[in-house]
């Protein structure tokens, strides 16, 4: 009987210890995918900051600018391009949108995501664009991939139309969690104007011919990343645009654009928060909690069964014999 419990307990032994890789290495890569369906939206703010009053054509220091920015998961085009990639994708469909103190709009560019729903690699396929700019994106956008590691990054910027590395500069403790602090710095550049200005009846494709006034652009970008999820938790960015040269200043050689420190709003770092903790635990259950447990039960099965199998061995105690009456005189 010990025997056959013996053999019970290794065959699951056996099994659990099997699972434990098999869990982290192979059920990990195909259960952790961001949703294609999913829709998130932010607000970030610059208290002050200073806007291009496009009536005078000069700078002036506003008291609040506002950043909306949505991403929205386009099942269909997903759906579309993992027919022929093979693998699965996650199309986000992005809109920057910014107001100046009045609320109306100062710009706003749309953009198209293409990227890999497990890995954040991006997935080049026909609709890949900024403001409707086709584009081939290198490098990572608006998040890092699942289990985040202590080492600079490939990142996109959108308004720039280039891929500039972003630092891993340590790790510190955000609301209570242990989060990567990354920063990228991205030099002056000269960028198309957006394609939808708050200018009546100009034409931005064809403004910097037309005046040989160019838009150029510089930004400091700050992010707090969870390394489970690789969702930032926070972000920040020192943003700075020029406009420079031709006849549109008036003979001035350069007027600024729009610049601010541009921070999250206190409540949406909240709301993220709290959906970065929730998005922690499945990820930590495929790649900590269960494979760990799965060893260690593992483990502990096999010492039980081998504690049974040397019992099984040892040979039975000597029963004492009866001792033998004396003969009857």
């Amino acid at each position: 009987m010990r025997r056959k419990a013996g053999l019970v307990l290794l065959a699951l032994a056996v099994f659990f210890t099997a699972l434990a890789p098999l869990t982290r290495w192979y059920a990990f890569p195909r259960l952790a995918k961001i949703p294609p369906g999913q829709y998130q939206d932010m607000v970030l703010e610059a208290k002050p900051a200073t806007l291009i009053d496009y009536g005078t054509m000069r700078a002036r220091q506003v008291e609040k600018l506002t950043v909306v920015q949505t991403l929205k998961g386009n099942v269909e085009e997903s759906q579309r391009i993992e027919r022929t990639a093979g693998r699965d994708v996650v199309v986000w469909d992005a809109l920057s949108y910014v107001a100046g103190p009045d609320g109306k709009m100062v710009s706003t560019i749309p953009e198209r995501y293409i990227f890999d729903a497990h890995t954040q690699d991006p997935v080049h396929a026909t609709g890949e664009m900024v403001d409707g700019d086709p584009v081939r994106r290198r490098g990572i956008e608006f998040k890092w991939p699942f289990l985040t590691e202590k080492r600079d990054y490939e990142y996109y910027d959108a308004r720039a139309r280039l891929t500039v590395p972003i630092h891993y500069r340590g790790t510190q403790e955000f609301r209570g969690i242990e989060v990567y602090y990354f920063e990228q710095t991205v030099p002056w550049t000269k960028v198309p104007y957006p394609k939808r200005m708050p200018l009546p009846g100009i034409d931005s494709g064809t403004l910097e011919k037309q005046t040989g006034t160019s838009m150029w652009y510089t930004t400091k970008r700050m992010f707090w990343v969870d390394p489970v999820t690789g969702a930032p938790v926070n972000g920040e960015e020192i943003h700075t645009e020029e406009m420079r040269g031709g006849s549109l200043l008036q003979g001035r050689e350069k007027v600024t654009a729009f610049s601010g420190h541009v921070k999250m709003r206190a409540d949406y770092v909240d709301a993220t928060l709290a959906l970065v903790k929730a998005n922690r635990t499945p990820v930590l259950l495929l790649t900590s909690y269960l494979p760990w447990g799965f060893l260690v039960l593992g483990l502990a099965l096999l010492a039980l069964a081998l504690w049974l199998e040397a019992r099984s061995r040892r040979p039975a105690p000597a029963r004492p014999r009866a001792p033998v009456p004396a003969a009857l005189s």
